[in-house]
């Protein structure tokens, strides 16, 4: 474990690791400490590494979540990685707590933009210019007090994607201070886990799964 960051998993060509909440995954116009310049700090200091420490970034979370990430540590397993993202072999499963009494199932499609400026996104109409489409599935785990247990398998990879189609559907997560339409609870993490990540290794050809349980101490646990 590094001091911030515990690790799941670590081989010559992998890093999984479970990301906490409010870290960047990289460098971005906060100057907080990311999660990849941490990880390089970790590699370069246990294997007494000089010079710069390759570690390649093939997905990403957003800021305020937290959950399973992997991580390359060489550039074969960084390309084979990232065409398995790009080819959605990867499966990609989410956990999260909403507003409201979610349906036993469903899916969610929608078209979204991003404005970068704001780094906020938005469902728009199919013909926008610059929309993009984005589809999910989710099954109901849990109901109580008001609040949905849902686990979610993405079918796309948009910017904010889970947040924002839930908020549009009606359903916004539970501590999302960006996109939540229902009254939010005071400093606290937004209901978002990245549980699982199930994905080739990239040298082996073996099928890998990696998941992660919900946070015990998180508020939200104990409606549920």
């Amino acid at each position: 474990m590094t001091n911030q960051i515990p690790i799941l998993y670590e081989d010559n060509h992998l890093l999984l690791v479970h990301k906490p909440p409010n870290i960047p995954v990289q460098e971005d116009s906060s100057g907080d400490r990311d999660v990849l310049t941490i990880l390089k700090d970790y590699i370069r200091e246990k294997y007494n590494k000089p010079g710069e420490v390759f570690l390649g970034l093939v997905h990403r979370i957003d800021r305020p979540a937290q959950g399973v990430m992997v991580f390359a540590r060489t550039s074969k397993a960084a390309s084979r990685l990232s065409d398995q993202f790009r080819r959605r072999t990867v499966d990609k499963i989410y956990r999260a707590v909403v507003f409201g009494e979610t349906p036993p199932a469903g899916t969610l499609t929608d078209f979204l933009y991003k404005d970068r400026d704001k780094n906020q996104v938005e469902v728009v109409k199919e013909n926008h210019p610059e929309a993009k489409s984005a589809s999910l599935s989710y099954k109901t785990l849990a109901t109580k007090d008001g609040l949905s247990l849902v686990e979610i398998e993405l079918e796309t990879g948009r910017s904010h994607q889970i947040r924002v189609q839930f908020a549009n559907s009606g359903h916004p997560l539970w501590g999302d201070y960006r996109y939540g339409t229902s009254p939010q609870p005071q400093n606290r993490n937004l209901a978002l886990l990245s549980f699982l990540l199930r994905f080739d290794h990239p040298t082996k050809k073996e099928r890998m799964e990696f998941s992660v349980g919900m946070p015990e101490k998180e508020p939200w646990v104990g409606f549920l």
